[in-house]
């Protein structure tokens, strides 16, 4: 009898580990079954699909086999392991502001070190929040064990620091304007670093991200690999964002990723971005797009004329702990980071957002997309502009 193949079907199967699902002629598959599909990576094949023969063994064969794995010589094969995340003996978190103990409360929440140690000049502001979130812990479960001070010293021997310290932007403020006075403060941080946790991976959010990464890797010494900038990852979850409330579907649903600068200079990348599978075009007009694209660039500023002091706490810190997921192995794949480039995409010397494989210690290897030239001339562009604001 004829079926109708609706989006339970596909999600029924795809939860049961199929990867094709088998339409017989008659069937009846809905729109949404098919959209579902392309989603889940579920291939929907037109029936009658062929079975694959049994393999059929004559009892001699049978028999010497099972006499064999009898024998000493016989060795079973290794089991295979899943690799499991790991979790950070300690991880510091320098700046207890707004994104630095929303970093702090995801992290431990998600249990993801022994030790959460949160550093900031301010007195008491860091232990206060150190404390409530061990307090927390009887609810949560969690055992990550939180401290808090003043003394840089809490850092030592932290297998990650982040740093987001700094002065945030006012309202008709630019990133770039935040160079000279948050560059004071990035040094402080890197001396500390460099002291009492030198073989520590260092993810800066400490705004303008890209120049202030920069400012880290020169002032710690550290290799390219362990310096590290959030941006690409805050930049495209806001992509994201706008496109699928454009679109009008989850942000599930969309597959899309922005790199260059944080700032103006980003560039989004619509040629690789996806919705539900398919190009941007089968959903929103060009338009539409535009308009996606500038919410992208433009989100902090939304946020900072909201608030009217201070930026966005939320995102970064979500944008921060994916770092941390990929650096510990419980996400697979690149994730946009900011780092020192060295040749890759024909850039080199500059600090820039780029998609990149990460691992315990900190960059592995940039992934090279296949970009556009109008999205390879926007990533070069966006490299000279952050050379020309450290020049100034």
């Amino acid at each position: 009898m004829a079926r109708v193949i609706g989006t339970e079907a596909v999600e029924d199967g795809w939860r049961r580990g199929r990867t094709v699902l088998e339409v017989l002629p008659g069937d009846i598959v809905t729109e949404m079954a098919r959209e579902t599909a392309v989603r889940l990576g579920v291939r929907l094949a037109d029936g009658p699909v062929e079975r694959p023969v049994p393999v059929r063994t004559d009892g001699v064969t049978a028999m010497r086999r099972s006499l064999y794995r009898r024998s000493a010589r016989w060795v079973a094969p290794a089991r295979t392991v899943q690799p499991r995340a790991r979790r950070f003996s300690r991880l510091a978190i320098i700046g207890a502001g707004g994104v630095g103990s929303n970093i702090a409360h995801l992290a431990a929440n998600a249990d993801i070190g022994d030790e959460i140690v949160l550093v900031d000049i301010v007195r008491g502001v860091a232990a206060a929040t150190a404390l409530d979130l061990n307090h927390a812990a009887g609810m949560t479960g969690t055992g990550a064990r939180c401290l808090g001070g003043e003394d840089p010293g809490l850092i030592s021997g932290a297998d990650v620091v982040v740093v987001t310290a700094g002065r945030a932007r006012m309202p008709g403020m630019d990133r770039a304007e935040l160079i000279d006075v948050n560059r004071r403060t990035v040094h402080a941080a890197a001396e500390a670093i460099r002291t009492q946790a030198p073989r520590a991976v260092v993810i800066v959010v400490t705004n303008p991200l890209d120049e202030m990464t920069l400012e880290m890797l020169r002032a710690t010494g550290f290799p390219r690999e362990r310096v590290l900038g959030m941006a690409g990852t805050l930049d495209s979850s806001r992509f994201r964002a706008a496109l699928a409330m454009a679109a009008g579907v989850a942000p599930a649903d969309v597959d899309a990723i922005a790199l260059g600068s944080h700032g103006d200079e980003m560039a989004p990348i619509l040629s690789l971005a996806r919705i539900k599978g398919h190009p941007l075009s089968k959903f929103l007009t060009d338009d539409r797009i535009e308009a996606c694209v500038r919410d992208a660039v433009t989100g902090g500023g939304q946020i900072l004329a909201l608030r009217r002091s201070g930026s966005a706490t939320v995102a970064p810190a979500h944008a921060t702990v994916e770092v941390l997921d990929h650096i510990r192995g419980a996400r697979a794949g690149p994730v946009p980071v900011s780092v020192m480039l060295a040749g890759e995409y024909g850039i080199d010397g500059v600090v820039l957002g780029v998609p990149a494989h990460v691992g315990p210690t900190g960059l592995v290897e940039v992934e090279i997309l296949q970009l556009t030239k109008a999205e390879r001339a926007a990533l070069v562009s966006a490299a000279e502009a952050v050379r020309a604001r450290l020049s100034r």
